[in-house]
């Protein structure tokens, strides 16, 4: 879908495979792996990563792909690190990737992700900040944690992408009662 994507959206075709393929590289390491190869590249370690080491198999991926795979272009080793949390300013190409991992066909074909996927032929950031409120509300629902990446991806793609949400898309997930 990375492909794909960057295709109809004008990107570079091979970059977008190649982080498409190589994006998981570090999916299956342990848990103990992951935070371990993160301390040694002095990647920042939040208190969310600690609980949840598979957060970090994104940005260790990028490791992986850099060290064990030769890959040194920036912008792709960005959009393998940029997959899972996405990053606040991210270039297109790492939105495409973020957005090809959310939505790939094998998610499933309900309507929600119909539109999601329709709306990222159509607006890449606008896309990117639908697709983290599906994943906060989804978090929330499992009564997991939130990164505080996913949070600033959402608000940076929010900012920038030429549609706002109207107010009836902000309420109507959720209607919250204000107790102190």
């Amino acid at each position: 879908m990375a492909a794909e994507l960057a295709l109809h959206h004008g990107l570079d075709v091979d970059r977008a495979a190649w982080a498409g393929l190589l994006h998981d590289l570090a999916k299956y390491f342990p848990p103990e792996r992951l935070l371990s190869m993160a301390r040694e590249a002095g990647l920042p370690i939040t208190e969310v990563d600690e609980a949840d080491p598979h957060l970090l198999h994104a940005d260790i991926s990028a490791l992986v792909a850099r060290q064990q795979f030769g890959v040194t272009d920036e912008q792709v080793l960005a959009a393998i690190a940029n997959h899972t949390l996405g990053q606040a300013g991210m270039d297109a190409l790492s939105c495409v990737v973020f957005l090809a991992d959310s939505l790939e066909p094998g998610r499933g074909q309900t309507v929600e992700l119909e539109e999601l996927r329709k709306v990222a032929h159509q607006n890449l950031q606008e896309a990117v900040w639908r697709v983290c409120d599906r994943t906060l509300l989804w978090l929330i629902d499992q009564h997991r944690l939130i990164h505080p990446r996913m949070l600033l991806t959402r608000n940076w793609a929010m900012q920038v992408a030429p549609a706002k949400p109207k107010k009836s898309e902000r309420t109507a997930t959720a209607k919250v009662e204000r107790h102190c």
